[in-house]
């Protein structure tokens, strides 16, 4: 079955290239070509040039892109054809879908690289002291948009918010970290000086997944400790009188606990905070913890894949702040991206949530 699947993806893929090549084999400074070999090497130099400024997948995404474009453009096209009931001289569908794709695109490469702050409000029942607020930094995959000295950048910009705690919700490094930004990275988290600490769970990319990095989890973890940040594997920590802290190991862990088992022997009077880095145990969480913080979606980081995960049952949520029964569930869209240059569908972002009576 997977030889089929990819049989057809790739005959799925070739066919896109060779519509594409067909498109600009329209262009009139191509047309008038004789040549056929030189007419098909011009027709493919844009995509050469494209596969070799970005990397395969960022590549597939700009085809994809270009092709929905150029179809959708031939469409208007031949809607305003039949509209006038008389032909175009010349029809410029490829022209307006490669403006519409780099524009389109081009955004999305602004959203995933320029990071807003969201903020939300959360109102509890529970005693939780005069109020509370947690800063929530995810998905930062150290060097796919910035090096350890961007990280620091963005934390500059925090450096004076006053929050109680910061937590870290998960792939805080990615298989392409060098030791060098990963050992940056960490150092910058101390520039923010939150009331109760920085904590930190891990993520499915933070063990590895090649064994390609230059320094191991262990090597990660001793570097949190000499800063006094938290990195808790399926532990709690009571923050204060009020709130309870649980951070969860991740999905892909085989011994990981069930929510059940870390609460068992919690006041429930108190309010818990479960971190969380995939957003897909809400049904086991609702109505246990008060608060659930997740990452790893990027936000469907490319629309309408969010939709997708949610209909492929992939993810309960993909983005946001969502209320099931008496638990609020916050996916953040991540600080940075994985392997995919552009946010479409989302934005990157740092999320500041206030917690209130």
């Amino acid at each position: 079955m997977l030889y089929i699947m990819f049989f057809l993806i790739t005959i799925l893929f070739l066919f896109i290239i060779y519509y594409i090549i067909k498109k600009f084999q329209n262009f009139s400074f191509i047309k008038v070509i004789d040549n056929k070999l030189l007419k098909w090497i011009i027709s493919i130099l844009p995509l050469l040039i494209l596969f070799l400024l970005f990397n395969f997948v960022n590549f597939i995404v700009i085809i994809i892109h270009l092709v929905i474009f150029m179809m959708i453009s031939d469409l208007i096209c031949y809607l305003i054809k039949r509209y006038r009931k008389k032909e175009f001289k010349y029809c410029y569908a490829s022209i307006i879908g490669i403006i519409l794709t780099i524009v389109y695109l081009g955004y999305g490469a602004y959203l995933d690289y320029h990071v807003r702050y969201t903020y939300y409000d959360i109102l509890s029942n529970k005693d939780i002291g005069d109020s509370f607020r947690i800063i929530q930094i995810s998905d930062s995959h150290i060097g796919a948009t910035f090096d350890g000295n961007g990280f620091r950048k963005h934390l500059k910009k925090l450096k004076n918010t006053s929050c109680d705690i910061v937590v870290l919700t998960g792939d805080f490094v990615d298989d392409d970290t060098t030791k060098e930004n990963m050992i940056e990275s960490v150092n910058a988290l101390s520039l923010l000086k939150p009331k109760y600490g920085i904590y930190m769970i891990s993520g499915n990319h933070d063990k590895g997944y090649f064994n390609t990095r230059d320094f191991t989890y262990d090597e990660m973890k001793d570097e949190l400790n000499k800063y006094n940040i938290k990195l808790l594997e399926d532990e709690i920590v009571e923050v204060n009188d009020y709130i309870y802290l649980i951070g969860r190991k991740d999905k892909s862990d085989k011994d990981r606990k069930s929510i059940d088992e870390l609460i068992s022997n919690l006041d429930s009077s108190k309010y818990i905070i479960d971190l969380n880095h995939q957003p897909n145990d809400y049904q086991n969480e609702m109505n246990k913890v008060d608060l659930v913080l997740s990452g790893h979606t990027h936000g469907g980081q490319l629309f309408p894949l969010g939709y997708i995960g949610l209909l492929m049952g992939a993810n309960d949520e993909f983005y946001g702040l969502h209320q099931r029964e008496n638990t609020n569930f916050i996916v953040n869209s991540g600080i940075s991206d994985w392997a995919i240059d552009f946010k479409t569908g989302t934005f990157s972002e740092i999320g500041i949530i206030d917690i209130k009576n």
